[in-house]
């Protein structure tokens, strides 16, 4: 399989790693997780104004027009600086729900940067199951009535349009009668609980409570979000693959680069053969993931049959890889592997949280086996 980037796709991932490399220092990150907002509004700014978050996007609505690997190498440059902004919640899943659901008004605002958007899939019981809805829009004429709970909204503290999936008719875990809404919060109230997770992105939890909403609020068809759900899970997997191959290249480089300097017996660590093995092994596992995470890619835009078993495999795959590099690089580190002031521990705890994102190891498996098998 060959996997070459084009001359436009090769200056999309140097303007982002210059950008980066220039104004994303950790220090200046760690700055940033202390605000009540959690991320910086000039970068965002910028990304908009350097046309980031326009790539995914039609043309015909002021986008890029870009595909599935251009997002990729956007978030593998997110990862490998450990951004903050929410470009993962506004611009790949909400922005994408919207923009398959025809809400195009919407989109040129998360475009140009002005619109915050969030999506609320996960609830309590669900844990890594986006088809586990027991929060109720229930038709009322002229409104929908919402009912339920959504926990860990990324962008949700902050955002004024939540995308939100709620059940319309079925029972939890059908993939029938799943509608999709978006709420203007500056039209409705909703209770909202701010949490900061170990990665310090800033998460909300969102009750509903008899909430009346407009029939406006509908985002595609009634009882058809299963499928722009089910498209937009296969984006967000690669996505999060390509942001953790980012964290676990950065992980592997500091790490060999650490054993080059640190001495011990008057001789540098890295001159161990032992300790030489097990960078290797870190080497193998990144390059397993990136070529696991390319074919995922090419699979997503070639045969639409196989990629969602692929991109399953690949999510549960680059799992493993990541939990190994992670616990080496602390490991090789020795005890400033798990200081605050180091950032190596903050890139394994993104790590984490990204695994659990979209299906864990063994959540990502099980699909891989239910995608391969299920017309056997």
């Amino acid at each position: 399989m060959e996997f070459e980037l084009s001359e436009e796709q090769t200056l999309l991932k140097d303007s982002v790693s210059k950008y980066l490399a220039d104004n994303y220092d950790f220090k200046s990150r760690q700055e940033l997780v202390e605000t009540s907002l959690g991320y910086s509004n000039e970068h965002w700014n910028n990304f908009a104004e350097f046309g980031w978050l326009s790539v995914p996007f039609d043309e015909a609505v002021g986008g890029f027009g870009g595909r599935i690997e251009d997002t990729a190498l956007i978030c593998e440059q997110f990862g490998r600086s450990l951004v903050l902004e929410p470009f993962l919640a506004n611009v790949i899943l909400a922005g994408g729900i919207l923009a398959l659901g025809g809400k195009n008004d919407l989109l040129t605002q998360i475009i140009s940067g002005e619109a915050q958007c969030a999506f609320a899939g996960l609830e309590r019981q669900s844990r890594q199951d986006l088809f586990d809805i027991k929060t109720t829009a229930t038709d009322k004429g002229e409104k929908f009535v919402i009912n339920g709970e959504k926990t860990l909204v990324q962008n949700g503290s902050v955002a004024r349009y939540i995308v939100l999936t709620t059940r319309t008719a079925g029972e939890s875990r059908e993939s029938g009668g799943i509608t999709l809404l978006c709420l203007d919060t500056e039209e409705v109230e909703l209770e909202r609980t701010n949490v900061s997770l170990m990665d310090g992105a800033k998460v909300a939890n969102l009750r509903f409570d008899n909430l009346e909403v407009s029939k406006a609020t509908l985002v595609g068809e009634v009882h058809g979000g299963a499928e722009i759900l089910s498209k937009i899970l296969l984006e967000a997997r690669i996505a999060v693959g390509a942001e953790m191959v980012g964290i676990m290249d950065v992980l592997r480089d500091k790490t060999v680069e650490y054993s080059r300097t640190r001495k011990q017996f008057g001789v540098a660590i890295g001159s161990f053969q032992a300790l030489q093995h097990r960078m290797v092994e870190m080497f193998m596992a990144a390059e397993t993931s990136r070529s696991m995470l390319y074919r995922a890619i090419c699979e997503y835009q070639q045969d639409e049959d196989t990629a969602p078993a692929t991109i399953a495999a690949m999510k549960s795959l680059v799992g493993q890889k990541a939990r190994l590099i992670g616990e080496e690089a602390i490991q090789l580190h020795g005890g400033m592997g798990m200081t605050d002031e180091l950032d190596i521990g903050h890139y394994v705890k993104r790590l984490m949280v990204l695994n659990h994102l979209f299906g864990d190891v063994d959540a990502s498996y099980r699909d891989f086996c239910k995608a391969s098998y299920a017309g056997a």
